[in-house]
């Protein structure tokens, strides 16, 4: 597909989602207590016969199930555009529970001293593309034409790339048993263990993929034929229901790891 086509439709479906999401104060403010479940897991719409290297499984993540009319009609809209997909959700809880049961308890104990959602939320990612492989996409990211168009049968992996060239993490196409999502999240676990003080963005989030990865060593494509994110959604949407708000204001409150406690001499 032409290039201009995908970039005049995605400009389309951000016309709309942004006309949407100005209709959703209206609402809110009408129905101030109301919200939209989004499920653990839904399969797909039809299934493909066509064999792929990253799995057909969307995975996200939030603080909460239960979010406000712009993030649902955000997930109805990836919905939409990849029925042949599985699609699985995870609440922080559920976050937790999988790395317990997925991984050492090194592992385990590095992602449990991390006190920001956001980071754990970048920590897990990996972890859950490692093991199981799939499409990860950040709750606010949408993409802008048909998933199965953009991450193709012989792909083993894809990474997205922001306005100025560099990578990002919002979205990330995986096989499972990746080598190059292994490298990240060990970068991760050795940033968390070494409790070196840095914020969210190059503790665990994409400046890890910068430090670890170069665009020319991995398959990337520009986040304009791709995925968007805050199309549909915004920071008040979000975090409505969370009085500590976003991550970028709560890394500056709190210690984004938990010190560990000093062992004490016996005497």
């Amino acid at each position: 597909m032409r290039k201009w086509v995908v970039l005049a439709f995605a400009r389309i479906v951000k016309l709309l989602a942004n006309v949407t999401k100005v209709g959703a104060y209206a609402f809110h403010a009408l129905f101030p207590g109301k919200r939209f479940l989004i499920p653990e897991r839904a399969g797909p719409w039809w299934r493909s016969r066509r064999s792929t290297e990253v799995p057909r499984i969307i995975w996200q993540t939030n603080f909460t199930d239960k979010v406000t009319l712009p993030v649902y009609l955000n997930y109805l809209f990836n919905r939409l555009m990849a029925p042949g997909f599985e699609y699985r959700f995870m609440i922080t809880e559920a976050r937790a529970d999988f790395v317990r049961a997925n991984y050492s308890p090194a592992i385990f104990d590095a992602y449990s001293r991390l006190q920001v959602g956001a980071a754990q939320a970048d920590f897990w990612r990996v972890l859950v593309l490692e093991q199981h492989g799939g499409v990860y996409l950040d709750i606010d990211a949408h993409v802008v034409w048909p998933l199965e168009r953009i991450v193709k049968p012989g792909m083993e992996e894809l990474y997205l790339t922001t306005r100025r060239g560099k990578l990002t993490n919002y979205f990330i196409a995986s096989k499972p048993g990746n080598p190059t999502i292994g490298r990240l999240a060990d970068a991760i676990y050795t940033n968390i263990v070494s409790d070196s003080g840095r914020k969210v963005f190059d503790l665990t989030g994409p400046g890890v993929f910068n430090q670890v990865l170069s665009d020319r060593e991995v398959p990337t494509a520009s986040y304009r034929y791709t995925c968007n994110q805050g199309n549909f959604t915004n920071e008040y949407f979000q975090y409505i229901d969370k009085p500590e708000g976003k991550w970028t204001k709560q890394q500056h409150k709190i210690d984004v790891v938990r010190k560990r406690e000093p062992v004490k001499q016996k005497p």
